[in-house]
């Protein structure tokens, strides 16, 4: 059996993250610039699908984590050797990068149009509103700003007291959380419940989806350390400025979007294990770890 490198493991996680904030960035950007995706579902869908996608390409070479969490809580409550954390969170963050650049490339024209329109220069207070498309915020945009309004910085100040960086940690970390058990569940060869293998990219899609619709009017629901500091870094150095890093929520970007993601991803692992798994029979096929991976060898 042909046993993958670490190399081959973070070039697979390389593609799949550089797949998955290509497609869903560019919804981001193609809602954003051309009004298309209308309703929170229709953006939290095309990231659900990304995400199976990314996964089913990925999975049987580094197991699909696709997100530097998943990948912590893997090592956390699952045995993935620490020595190779560093190298899947490079591919995650180089992938995510990458993707960001070359969304920027297709879609420079209409993102210096999109400014225009609402009367604000990038890198400047107000260009939030196209350096979205990358990083996120809290509260999100969405919130205050339409293609036939300008900007409204009271507007933004007014809306933000809505979601304080208290709530938007929150709800990252709980959003994260969730994820991790959900996908605990689904891989866990002692759960009778659990789908086949080929289907586990699905149902994680699908949770991802649910959450957006939940989460995103918060904080544009992340969950995902690099799908935020990737493309946040790229705006930072491609004219945004200070409006990428920090940004208008000052350390939030840290803290809000890179420690409550892997704090929730270790929560909802660790609630898993403490809470579900102990009650469940022992697997017939004589499992008592599961892997630490998004995609388990099919054993149904």
């Amino acid at each position: 059996m042909n046993t993958p490198t670490l190399f081959q493991k973070a070039r697979a996680e390389f593609l799949g993250t550089f797949l998955l904030v290509f497609i869903g960035c560019g919804s981001v950007h193609t809602a954003t610039l051309c009004g298309a995706q209308v309703g929170l579902w229709q953006i939290a869908i095309v990231w659900g699908l990304v995400i199976a996608f990314a996964i089913f390409i990925t999975g049987a070479v580094s197991g699909g984590h696709l997100n530097p969490a998943m990948t912590l809580v893997f090592a956390v409550r699952r045995g993935l050797p620490w020595r190779d954390v560093g190298q899947y969170w490079l591919g995650q963050f180089t992938g995510t990068f990458c993707a960001a650049a070359l969304l920027f490339v297709l879609f420079q024209p209409m993102l210096t149009s999109h400014e225009d329109a609402h009367g604000v220069e990038r890198g400047q207070p107000g260009s939030v509103i196209t350096a979205r498309c990358y990083g996120e915020y809290y509260s999100s945009p969405d919130a205050i700003v339409s293609p036939e309004t300008p900007w409204d910085a009271n507007a933004w100040a007014e809306q933000a007291k809505y979601v304080p960086h208290g709530i938007a940690f929150l709800a990252e970390m709980f959003g994260t959380a969730i994820l991790a058990l959900v996908v605990f569940a689904l891989i866990d060869p002692r759960n009778p419940a659990r789908p086949a293998a080929h289907l586990v990219p699905l149902f994680i899609g699908l949770t991802i989806s649910m959450l957006i619709s939940v989460i995103a009017p918060l904080t544009q629901a992340g969950f995902n350390p690099a799908r935020d500091f990737g493309p946040r870094l790229f705006a930072f150095l491609a004219g945004w400025g200070k409006e990428a890093i920090p940004g208008p929520n000052g350390i939030g970007f840290l803290t809000v979007y890179m420690i409550a993601p892997c704090c929730g991803s270790v929560l909802g692992g660790t609630i898993y294990d403490w809470i579900i798994r102990p009650a469940l029979p022992k697997s017939s096929f004589g499992e008592t770890e599961c892997p630490s991976s998004a995609l388990p060898h099919d054993s149904s």
